[in-house]
């Protein structure tokens, strides 16, 4: 008889699905390898570079992002998102350079949303990078991407963990990631950190650097991120509202935890791994290294299911 196909279904988180190189790199540890793929927005890029077999450069490239390296990634275009993506598209194709879907060394889909219909839809062939980019394409925040006739927008807004599809392609166990776990109320605290001072001798500081450091927890500048707090003036309570990117991170936080329970309610996985990364803010790209120890730290904790898993393989 042959051994049961392993589904790995890697969900969307933004900034947080860099814990999915660690979950794989816990996978291969434990000698497990996946038959198919499926990933939904950031989960779609780990994906595609995992089936690639480009998931060393990626790792590579993530550990050295500095804020100021997201800030260059990322163009801002006031048309259907704050962020345009075209340098981020460059370094897509130059990293996927003549990749297509169907040419990729793992089975593999990339789950997006037609912004039309509203439905659900799967890419399985075609250009490897449009895929990636119309699979990351929050809305709001990136602009739609243009494939096959439709206009396509994160793969979150419908399937943010999409067990599903890899049940479609004909994985028997499913392996899947929830990044989503532990984000409620997280962008309605106040933030920390500190916006680092840009160094550069002929480059200034443009609007959407500014954007950016106002995004959400983790993105530096509490004073504008617009939290709620408590000061008594007198016998009165005052509280801050909170600020527009920061409600829009709120909200999109809500839909994706109640699509993704709702969804696995009706087609749970066989494993779920589930790292603990809400602490990380939406566009917190460079923090990669807290990411991946966390995608392996909460792979480790389901080693015992894993290593379950490995056993029915082999016999």
């Amino acid at each position: 008889m042959k051994p049961p196909r392993i589904g790995l279904v890697l969900g969307s988180g933004s900034a947080r699905g860099w814990a999915h190189i660690g979950v794989i790199r816990a996978l291969e540890e434990l000698g497990i390898r996946p038959d198919v793929v499926c990933g939904s927005s950031i989960g779609a890029l780990v994906g595609a570079s995992y089936a690639a077999g480009h998931l060393d450069t990626l790792e590579s490239w993530v550990r050295t992002l500095t804020f100021w390296d997201v800030v260059r990634l990322l163009d801002i275009k006031l048309s259907g998102g704050l962020i345009e993506g075209a340098n981020l598209m460059a370094s897509m194709r130059e990293q996927f350079e003549g990749h297509s879907i169907e040419s990729l060394g793992i089975p593999f889909t990339a789950v997006t949303t037609d912004l039309d219909s509203g439905r659900e839809v799967w890419l399985q062939k075609g250009d490897l990078s449009s895929a990636i980019r119309a699979s990351i394409a929050l809305p709001g925040l990136f602009s739609p991407t243009h494939v096959n006739q439709q206009w396509l927008v994160d793969g979150g807004i419908t399937n943010p963990v999409p067990v599903s599809a890899a049940r479609a392609m004909g994985a028997e166990i499913i392996i899947a990631v929830n990044l989503n776990e532990d984000i409620l109320g997280r962008h309605l605290a106040p933030s920390t950190g500190k916006v680092p001072e840009f160094t550069g001798e002929s480059e200034e500081r443009d609007l959407f650097s500014q954007l950016l450091d106002r995004l959400n927890t983790g993105l530096r500048d509490k004073a504008v991120n617009g939290w709620r707090s408590s000061n008594k003036k007198g016998s009165e309570e005052e509280v801050v509202r909170p600020g527009l990117l920061e409600v829009m991170a709120s909200a999109i936080n809500i839909m994706q935890v109640q699509i993704t329970h709702n969804r696995m309610a009706g087609d749970p996985p066989d494993i779920l791994i589930t790292p603990k990364l809400g602490r990380l803010g939406l566009l917190e790209f460079d923090r990669a290294a807290e990411a991946i120890n966390e995608g392996h730290a909460a792979t480790a904790r389901e080693s015992s299911a894993l290593q379950e898993l490995r056993a029915q393989r082999v016999t």
